[in-house]
């Protein structure tokens, strides 16, 4: 028949989501200059909103998508590629961190910079024992890796739902508590932000990857309850695949923040 599918990909129907994400984020980035312009924070808080309201309706549709049996292997093909190309944009975002980190330790400002160079850490600077309660965060967040690892082998290798709900409750509660602890330290910390290049180093790197725990919590927790609604299949199980990569692409990174930053920067 002229109108049957003959092909394994999915055509998206018309959608308004990509100029209401557009307008969102204009909201979002207009109301931030206004805020820090001292102006008014309320149209800020108002790009938030819509932009929170925009993720949750285009997700929504895509689980809709997925639950229909639009995701066919072909089309979840291109969808582990874009979480691909976005995992790949993220390593470039913390790749500034690590550089800026680098440069000013290698070639630390003095006085009398660029003429004669600093020491590092600055003067006056008391870092963490990396082998304290940084090292015990490490584990953690391993072991919250192990566990998401755990979760994947169930679902994609047995078939075993009951075994994934644990790894994934396992993940999630680990990564709260990297949270906490992360934030415990922060109180505890002998350096600021402002005022030296290595606290503008050290809480810009570890920050924005603080915050990435935070979003692959979230990511592991939305994956928990829709488990619990019965979305995930051995066959189709995209959605928790690309949350299982940026939990470990948040792994790995931690792992080089505690080899670069704890261990050698101090």
């Amino acid at each position: 028949m002229a109108h049957e599918k003959n092909h394994d990909y999915h055509i998206l129907e018309p959608s308004a989501w990509p100029l209401l994400g557009a307008l969102a984020g204009f909201t979002l980035l207009f109301g931030a200059v206004l805020y820090f312009h001292d102006v008014t924070p309320w149209v800020m808080v108002a790009g938030f909103l819509f932009t929170f309201y925009v993720m949750w309706g285009w997700w929504s549709d895509v689980v809709k998508e997925s639950n229909v049996g639009d995701h066919t292997p072909v089309v979840q093909i291109g969808l582990r590629y874009g979480m691909v190309l976005f995992i790949i944009s993220e390593v470039m975002f913390f790749s500034a961190w690590f550089w800026t980190f680098f440069k000013h330790a290698l070639y630390p400002m003095g006085p009398e910079s660029p003429l004669v160079d600093g020491q590092w850490p600055p003067a006056g600077i008391e870092t963490f024992d990396p082998w304290h309660l940084p090292l015990i965060n490490t584990l953690i967040l391993l072991c919250s890796g192990m566990a998401a690892t755990w979760a994947h082998h169930a679902i994609a290798h047995e078939n075993n739902r009951e075994d994934m709900k644990w790894g994934l409750i396992i993940a999630v509660v680990l990564g709260v508590f990297f949270t906490i602890l992360q934030a415990y330290e922060y109180s505890h910390a002998g350096f600021g932000f402002a005022g030296n290049i290595y606290g503008a180093s050290f809480f810009m790197a570890t920050g924005f990857h603080g915050f990435h725990v935070i979003i692959g919590t979230i990511f592991l927790l939305v994956c928990l309850l829709r488990l619990q609604a019965g979305h995930f299949t051995q066959e189709s199980h995209v959605g928790f695949e690309a949350a299982a990569w940026y939990w470990h692409f948040v792994d790995v990174v931690w792992l080089f923040l505690f080899a670069s930053i704890y261990i050698w920067g101090a």
